[in-house]
This record gives C-alpha cells, sequence and structure tokens, in this order.
C-alpha cells in the first residue's frame, strides 16, 4: 500500500523531531566546563519562554482558568523545572545513552503508577509486563560502565545518575498527567502546556545567575547553548506537533523510539562511552519496555504526553 503524500510529510517530521531529540545529550557533552543544571535550565528556560509567547494570546484568555487550579499547576509547573535539571544531570553522570534510555522508558511506567493512584485505573497486563522488562533493564544497567581505577566512586556515580533518570521519567509523567488532567476540565491544550511550560521558564532562568557562568564562554559554548534551546526544545516540538496533524499518534510514538537509538549511537561514536555485555542486555530490556507501552495506546493520551517532550 502506498503511503499518501501527507502521511510522508508526517512521518518525516516526527522523524526529524525524534533525531533532534537524540542528539541532545551529546551536544551538551560537547560544551566546556558548563554545569548539567545550567544546561537544562537554559534549554528549558528559553525553550519555555519561547513557547508561551508562541501561545501568548491562548494564555491571556485563559489564564484565570490555570490559576483557579493552582495547586495542580505548581505541581506541573515544578515537574517541568525539576525534569531537565534531572535528565542533563543524569546523562553527566551515567553517559549519555544509558541517562536517556532511563528517562524515556521509565516515563510511561510512572504514568501508569500515577493513573492509578489519582484515577483509579487498574494496572494492565501489559503494564505489568513491560514493568517486569523496565524494572530488571534499569537494575543491569547500573554494572553499565567498563571498570576504571576507581571502581566503587564509577559504580556510585553510575547508580545516582542512573536514579536521576528516574526522578527524570517520574516528573515527565507528572507534568504530562497534570496537562490531561487541565485538558480533561476543559482547558484549551495550548494554555495548559505553555503555561506549564512558561511558568517553569520563570523558576529556571533566574538560576543562571549562579549555573550559567559558563553558557557563552567560547563560540562553541554559546553556539550549544542556543541550539539545545532553539532546535531540540522549539523547533522538535513544532514538527512532532505538525507530524501530528497527519500520522495517528500510536505511530508517532514507535517513530520517536528513534530517540534513545539516536543517543546511543552519538554516544558510541562520538563520545567514546562503551559498556559491559549486561548493560547492553539491560538497554535493551528497557527499550523493550517501552515498546511494549507504546503500543495500542489510545491517541489522546499519547498527544498530550508527548507534544510536552520539549524538554528534550
Amino acid at each position: 500500500m502506498l503511503l499518501s503524500s501527507e502521511t510522508i510529510k508526517g512521518i518525516l517530521a516526527v522523524v526529524i523531531a525524534s533525531l533532534l531529540w537524540g542528539t541532545t545529550g551529546t551536544a551538551a557533552s560537547l560544551s566546556s566546563d558548563v554545569s548539567p543544571l545550567a544546561i537544562g535550565a537554559f534549554s528549558m528556560g528559553v525553550g519555555g519562554l519561547m513557547m508561551a509567547l508562541t501561545n501568548i494570546r491562548s494564555l491571556f484568555v485563559n489564564y484565570r482558568l490555570l490559576i483557579k487550579r493552582k495547586s495542580l499547576f505548581a505541581i506541573g509547573t515544578l515537574s517541568v523545572a525539576i525534569y531537565p535539571l534531572a535528565f542533563y544531570s543524569s546523562m553527566y553522570l551515567s553517559g549519555v545513552a544509558i541517562g536517556t534510555i532511563v528517562s524515556i522508558a521509565t516515563a510511561p511506567i510512572f504514568a501508569a503508577v500515577l493513573e492509578r493512584l489519582f484515577n483509579q485505573k487498574p494496572f494492565s497486563k501489559k503494564w505489568s509486563i513491560s514493568c517486569t522488562f523496565g524494572v530488571i533493564g534499569v537494575i543491569l544497567l547500573t554494572t553499565a560502565k567498563e571498570p576504571t581505577s576507581d571502581e566503587t566512586s564509577n559504580l556510585f556515580l553510575n547508580t545516582l545518575g542512573i536514579i536521576l533518570g528516574c526522578i527524570a521519567g517520574l516528573t515527565y509523567a507528572c507534568y504530562s498527567w497534570v496537562a490531561r488532567s487541565f485538558i480533561e476540565k476543559g482547558i484549551d491544550s495550548k494554555t495548559a502546556i505553555s503555561g506549564l511550560f512558561g511558568g517553569a521558564a520563570i523558576l529556571l532562568l533566574p538560576s543562571l545567575l549562579f549555573t550559567g557562568e559558563n553558557l557563552f564562554l567560547n563560540v562553541t559554548n554559546s553556539a550549544i547553548s542556543l541550539y539545545m534551546a532553539i532546535v531540540p526544545m522549539f523547533l522538535g516540538y513544532l514538527l512532532f506537533a505538525y507530524g501530528l496533524t497527519f500520522i495517528e499518534a500510536s505511530n508517532a510514538t514507535l517513530i520517536t523510539l528513534l530517540e534513545p537509538l539516536m543517543a546511543t549511537v552519538l554516544a558510541v561514536l562520538l563520545l567514546g562511552e562503551s559498556f559491559k555485555l549486561i548493560a547492553w542486555v539491560g538497554a535493551l530490556l528497557v527499550l523493550l519496555c517501552l515498546i511494549v507501552q507504546s503500543i495500542n495506546l489510545t491517541k489522546i493520551n499519547i498527544s498530550f504526553s508527548l507534544q510536552s517532550r520539549t524538554g528534550r
């Protein structure tokens, strides 16, 4: 069966967005003397501000609806702000490949837990299977790095990085759940998402006064900082949203599995990351967890969860 030109456009848009998201860890690693906290704060802060400005009319009309639910808004905004800090710190400590895989794959597991706790949605058999794969995979990834002269320190940093990756997955699931909750209460999706990211920008950008002294230290750092905020964050979001207008969200979800694949390939080829064989088994189990979670998800759940991936 031949694909229509519109479908091809949608697929290409999501493919490009996923590949751009997959470059963030490697790009961040190429900057010199820049804290992962600064990278996360700048990319999410500037990207979130651009998103809020893009949807300023919708925010101006509907902002009272967000303020009316201030507790939920605060949780969502804080989750958006924490996500990039944990995500980039995870990649800094455990490596680009492992940090990306853990952060992405644990998000749907935490999302199901949140829905069980707050929406009384029971765990499905599919979720139980994928969670088992994911937990075993994450445990195996703690042994990922090849031993160094200080093996105890190496194991500690790698484990800490994986914990931060899990925190990134949790906060990603939290702000996705908050966005869906707003939308279910009748709040426009553009208002909900841009409001959360705009609020996070207000929290993140002032922190650069303490962490961002080297963001523009040289031409390389300046180029990487601007690239992270404008290309994967803002442009990646626009491409993904464009792609969803032509293809089913379930198909788009499977395509976004290119992100951890891209991150791993770049980490091995450009950064020289190496892992034990058992760690590769763990990575495959975590990816299998993500694939199982991706199959047969409903369109509405995926749309709002993945449109908020701009933290990548």
